[in-house]
């Protein structure tokens, strides 16, 4: 019905009603982003983890800290799984969480801004301090028409930053300031936009005002240097030295020693649903990953090779809903290449046929030569490939799972959610195979 709709109403109405259900959100709850200093984070990969880290750097001196993301939502000491399936919530219920943050004595608010919202200016009813750019790879690239259009979309947080007045807090002039990975093809894009002040970082990039250096990834988490301090994360993955840059920076401008910044990243064992491992006694590994396109599978698979392991075997799927059917086929070549065994299963289907969708994934594997049946398998039920994979895993072998992560739902037909937790699942039927 929400297709249909959206069919039928000129596309100028609907952006006239989408403004207004920003304004309106944000007046009903007294425009709580006025409140407090908002950083809001876009572009692809590393989203809702440069979020996490923000948050817990910003909140290691004791500041209460909000935060929302695709993992979670945060109030202060009080945080729960998102279930919503969306990064960034709808206006109401985005400006409902904001004024909760500032009831509860939040001085900062770490916002997961998408693509998507803003398209639909969820993004209206906040006044944002800072916005932090991570990367730009193509994703969503159906539904907004084309790269450029994507990219367009994120700058347009960047430009909506100093369309606001600056706040005062705390007899304070606030900066508006953007920070960016200057690493990334794109940054001169989003470095065009005005700003305050704009503060750079990157991990190749010498002229970057943070710089993460001498990077050592283990399966013991991720060292780095920036300057002279040495940053341990317990965090998987060397991709975790840009989403801790983007902390790092924000830190810095708001005064905290290295000390704190310190004690805050080091502090994260684990995002949920981001190279998440899962431990039930098994003698064999189990990793949850969202890890939903190709340019992050890329970046997990170079994770994973430091994991010392026997065979791979990967579960995996890709989304409907007009969600980059182009990609399908790319994360099935992907997974048949690097993988020893492969399954193939349903994901986020929404409203297209998901075996449509897993053909699809299946035929990129066949192309780099896996054989269905022997080490190439498709099973509609996520459960049942989870289980398939963990019956055929030999100690030592990893079982990857991704495409999920840590989401609390699976989106099928007629607008439906079904709950669903990967992580949840893994643990029912490992504990199920030690009966």
């Amino acid at each position: 019905m929400k297709s249909l709709i959206k069919k039928l109403i000129p596309k100028f109405l609907l952006q006239y009603y989408h403004k207004a259900m920003a304004l309106l959100g944000a007046s009903i709850y007294g425009n709580p982003a006025e409140k407090m200093i908002v950083v809001g984070v876009t572009g692809t990969n590393g989203k809702s983890t440069t979020v996490a880290l923000i948050a817990k750097v910003l909140e290691s001196n004791g500041t209460k800290v909000g935060a929302l993301s695709t993992v979670y939502f945060k109030v202060a000491d009080e945080e729960v799984l998102n279930n919503k399936k969306m990064t960034m919530l709808g206006r109401f219920l985005l400006q409902k969480y904001l004024r909760r943050m500032v009831d509860a004595g939040c001085r900062y608010a770490v916002v997961e801004t998408s693509s998507q919202g803003i398209e639909q200016f969820r993004h209206l009813g906040i006044n944002y301090d800072y916005a932090v750019f991570t990367n730009l790879t193509p994703e969503h690239i159906e539904a907004h028409g084309g790269f450029e259009n994507y990219k367009k979309a994120k700058g347009k947080l960047f430009a909506f930053l100093t369309s606001k007045p600056r706040k005062t807090i705390d007899e304070k002039e606030i900066k508006k300031i953007s920070v960016i990975n200057v690493d990334d093809e794109h940054a001169s894009y989003f470095s065009g936009f005005a700003a305050d002040k704009k503060i750079t970082f990157a991990c190749k990039n010498s002229d970057a005002d943070f710089v993460a250096s001498d990077v050592k990834v283990s399966t013991q988490g991720t060292e780095f240097m920036v300057g002279n301090e040495e940053i341990k994360m317990k965090l998987i993955g060397a991709f975790n030295a840009y989403n801790s840059l983007a902390a790092i920076a924000i830190a810095r401008e708001e005064g905290y020693d290295w000390s704190l910044i310190k004690k805050g990243l080091e502090s994260v064992a684990v995002v949920p649903g981001r190279t998440e491992i899962i431990n039930e006694g098994q003698n064999f590994h189990v990793m949850v990953d969202y890890a939903p396109d190709p340019y992050s599978l890329i970046k997990l698979y170079e994770t994973i090779d430091i994991i010392e392991k026997n065979k791979l075997i990967h579960v995996l799927g890709s989304c409907g809903g007009g969600r980059d059917k182009a990609r399908r086929p790319i994360l099935g070549q992907m997974a048949g290449e690097k993988a020893d065994l492969v399954i193939v299963t349903n994901e986020d289907p929404y409203d297209d046929d998901p075996m449509e969708i897993i053909d699809a994934v299946t035929a990129g594997a066949l192309e780099k030569g896996k054989v269905l049946d022997q080490n190439l398998f498709k099973i509609l039920d996520r459960r049942e490939a989870i289980a398939k994979a963990l019956s055929l895993a030999q100690p030592g072998d990893l079982v990857l799972i991704t495409g999920k992560g840590a989401e609390q739902a699976m989106a099928v037909a007629d607008g439906k959610y079904v709950p669903w937790d990967d992580r949840a699942v893994v643990r029912e039927e490992l504990k199920r195979c030690q009966l």
